[in-house]
């Protein structure tokens, strides 16, 4: 009879269950082929560390049978709850504020001319890699303060992905701490926050319903969009991506971005610009040319 390998079937598992080099060889090379983030012998323990509670939760005895487990299992949701456990989703808002000022003060007026010179209404913008919220919600609050009530005449928006279910239903509950808002001038905290239970604050809804989040992985090999954007955000994603990945990501953003569309990246990050089409404009931020 075929082994169900839907549910684990271990009834004792250990306190500490050790990674041998084969078990991380072979994780390691599934994160990287299918999430694209690149596990390097360093990272090692933390790997280890990260998945001893899901082990100990599904009754595995080591990381093997935890291995042939995610292969098996055929909804993808066994890939999904890895990607939530190695996934970094610690972010704040208004976090490299630099890009936000840039956005409105530079970014949003050129947008507006853009759409008064060629009588469109359409503005695409894409946060990728959006982690648990806090950046799409402070660009559609900006575009709210830019565009005041013309905002509503205009198809905006924002798309928000990632590759994290656990992140983006964080995302979509809209609540956070005190000390992740903190950062926000007090007038958008004022403006787009209502206090929540256990001194949490929660986005208001004008604001959390012009964010659209979807599950999507960056390392697909096609994405689905119809449009071109005119601003990609995907900061401190590519990070954990090796050279050959994060290439192959930047061509897609620049086949996906709108001539003089700019996208942003972290101030960790760096494009090879001998490698890119992308003008640099500033640290952290790049052009596409007309």
């Amino acid at each position: 009879m075929k082994k169900d390998l839907s549910i684990p079937t271990k009834v004792v598992s250990p306190a500490w269950i050790e990674i041998t080099d084969k078990e991380f060889s072979a994780l390691s090379s599934l994160v990287y082929n299918k999430i694209g983030i690149k596990l390097t012998e360093q990272k090692k323990t933390l790997l280890m560390g990260r998945l001893q509670k899901l082990l100990r939760e599904y009754k595995f005895a080591t990381f093997q049978e935890y291995y042939e487990y995610i292969i098996n299992e055929k909804s993808g949701s066994a890939l999904s709850e890895l990607a939530n456990y190695i996934s970094t989703n610690h972010t704040f808002f208004y976090r490299e504020h630099d890009h936000f000022e840039f956005f409105y003060q530079k970014a949003l007026p050129e947008i507006e001319r853009k759409l008064k010179s060629t009588n469109t209404k359409d503005i695409r913008i894409w946060s990728a890699g959006c982690s648990s919220g806090e950046e799409p919600y402070t660009l559609i609050m900006l575009m709210l303060e830019y565009f005041g009530n013309n905002y509503y005449n205009y198809q905006a928006g924002i798309l928000a992905t990632d590759i994290s279910e656990k992140a983006l239903k964080y995302a979509n509950d809209g609540i956070y701490p005190e000390d992740r808002v903190r950062p926000l001038p007090d007038k958008l905290k004022k403006k787009y926050f209502t206090k929540a239970e256990n001194g949490n604050w929660k986005i208001v809804d004008k604001v959390k319903k012009e964010v659209t989040f979807r599950k999507f992985n960056l390392i697909s090999e096609r994405y689905p969009f119809k449009k071109h954007f005119d601003i990609i955000f995907c900061r401190n994603v590519m990070i954990y991506f090796d050279d050959i990945t994060r290439e192959k990501l930047v061509g897609n953003f620049y086949n996906f971005t709108v001539p003089s569309g700019y996208l942003f990246i972290g101030h960790s990050e760096t494009l090879n610009r001998t490698k890119t089409n992308y003008k640099f404009i500033m640290p952290a931020l790049y052009q596409k040319q007309v």
